[in-house]
């Protein structure tokens, strides 16, 4: 029964460390009354709490693996309460970059669940279970909804300190629904970071989640002042705007899941940022409000859909490291919230919009875009080299000369020809003579009309012996349909044929 909890519990846990994440970014129009910001002051306040929430997802995804989430989520709770009530008494900007400093810690909790919960389902559902989870980001929406309406009423810092009460009724659920008896993974942190940083699959899964969640995040915190600032929104309107922005982009996230687990989840990327390129490119021509919900939306889809497919991703090909792994994605996707709404605002103290900001990341997508497709045609090359490598039928492939480019080792071990001995020469030294040329002949005007050929043929190995192989020749051809190639696959059967006759 616990471990059927873990799913809807951990999931809840996030939701409430996302509410309290973005505390400031939601209240900032009714803290700016009280409290006197500058203008470039502003895009500090909202990117503070995403720098702990970031760096802190490294540690958080490791400890997550050794102690288990119950612990991890408590304690997270505990320490959050400190900075919570910090920020209601706030009077100066600098205590709001203070305790928005430690906000961040209800942003790293997002590592604890994408480590523990696959660790109670199978491998075909951890794209749609970790999306499951990451829709727990629904919390920033619900803050960016709620906190405004409440802080109409009863004033903003009241409103932070009743978030107070909701952190301590889920250290309590915590602490008698968590699972006491989680399965604990325990490997040295310089270990498990020394198993992942050389692999060039990590940076490029960090980079995509840069793109993807740090468009969620950054559009999250900066989406409420932008629309009142200018396009004139009431407080209360922009919330509400914003609060759609993030249920959109949570709702897609367990869909994106849901379809990498289906289907190969580096296609889903190429239309994400297809997408992403698309929608930068609509908001950098500085639309109207219309247009501008439409390139937001697109955003919202884009960055949900990329966030669950990435998080199938990771344990695929980190499933000894999932924690460490998990926990690096997840930072720089939390670093990739923080940097745009300090550009933007630079750049529209230097240019008078955000026109380039959109650019640069339409660039970025597109990029992205081209790094996917490179990368579906590399996996699809590695998977044919390792059927190559571990196959017990020989296999050559030769030029439209019949020149030997490639061999693997079965064909060695068959042949007694090494790769080195074989690539370059001609496939005739495998020749035993006994066929006659009208053999030949028939074969190749097989290879013309078919594009394959398929039979037997003694052949000859190195040390001179004469065996019978089962072989089938394939033509291989470009776009165009002209030969390039041919691949040879083959197996000795002499002892089966002799035992036919006997």
């Amino acid at each position: 029964m616990v471990k059927q909890l873990q799913l809807p519990l951990q999931t809840m846990n996030l939701m409430v460390g996302f509410m309290v994440w973005v505390l400031i970014s939601s209240l900032l129009p009714f803290i700016t009354e009280d409290i006197a910001i500058a203008p470039d002051q502003i895009a500090w306040v909202t990117a503070i709490p995403v720098i702990l929430g970031s760096l802190l997802r490294i540690p958080m995804g490791y400890l997550a693996n050794l102690l288990g989430a119950r612990l991890i989520f408590i304690s997270s709770f505990i320490l959050l309460m400190f900075p919570v009530y910090y920020i209601s008494i706030a009077d100066s900007f600098n205590d709001l970059l203070i305790g928005g400093l430690f906000l961040g810690i209800g942003g790293a909790v997002f590592s604890v669940g994408v480590t523990s919960l696959p660790k109670y389902y199978g491998k075909e559902r951890h794209g749609f279970i970790n999306g499951i989870y990451g829709a727990g980001n629904i919390g920033t929406a619900i803050t960016a909804f709620s906190a405004p309406v409440v802080a109409g009423v009863l004033g903003w810092s009241v409103t932070v300190q009743l978030y107070m009460v909701l952190l301590g009724v889920f250290i309590i659920a915590n602490f008698f629904l968590g699972d006491r008896r989680e399965v604990k993974v325990k490997a040295p942190l310089i270990g498990q970071i020394k198993g992942v940083y050389k692999n060039e699959k990590l940076w490029l899964f960090c980079l995509f989640y840069f793109i993807t969640f740090g468009s969620f995040v950054a559009f999250t915190v900066y989406l409420p002042n932008f629309l009142v600032a200018n396009f004139g929104l009431e407080k209360i309107d922009a919330g509400l705007r914003t609060a759609g922005f993030i249920a959109l982009a949570t709702f897609m996230r367990p869909v994106g899941g849901w379809l990498a687990d289906r289907f190969h989840a580096l296609i889903l990327l190429m239309f994400v940022f297809g997408g992403f390129t698309f929608a930068a490119m609509l908001l950098s021509f500085a639309p109207s409000l219309e247009w501008y919900r439409v390139g937001c939306l697109a955003i919202a889809v884009g960055s949900g859909i990329g966030n669950g497919v990435i998080f199938k991703l990771v344990p695929m090909y980190f499933q000894k490291q999932a924690g460490i792994a998990n926990g690096i994605v997840a930072a720089m996707g939390g670093l990739g919230g923080f940097f745009p709404p300090l550009i933007l605002a630079a750049l529209f103290q230097l240019t008078g919009h955000y026109a380039i900001g959109f650019m640069a990341l339409s660039q970025i997508a597109l990029a992205s875009f081209v790094i996917v497709i490179w990368m579906y045609y590399q996996d699809k090359l590695t998977l044919s080299h390792q059927v190559m490598e571990t196959t017990p039928l020989g296999m050559m492939v030769t030029d439209t000369n019949g020149k030997i480019i490639a061999v693997n080792p079965a064909f060695t071990k068959l042949t007694g020809y090494s790769a080195e001995e074989s690539i370059g020469k001609s496939a005739n030294i495998l020749k035993s003579g006994k066929q006659k040329e009208s053999f030949y002949k028939e074969m190749w005007s097989a290879l013309e009309k078919q594009g394959y050929w398929q039979g037997q043929i003694w052949n000859k190995r190195k040390d001179c012996s004469q065996y019978l192989e089962w072989l089938t020749i394939n033509a291989i051809k470009d776009d165009s349909g002209e030969v390039i190639q041919y691949a040879g696959v083959f197996s000795d059967v002499t002892e089966a044929k002799k035992r036919e006759f006997s």
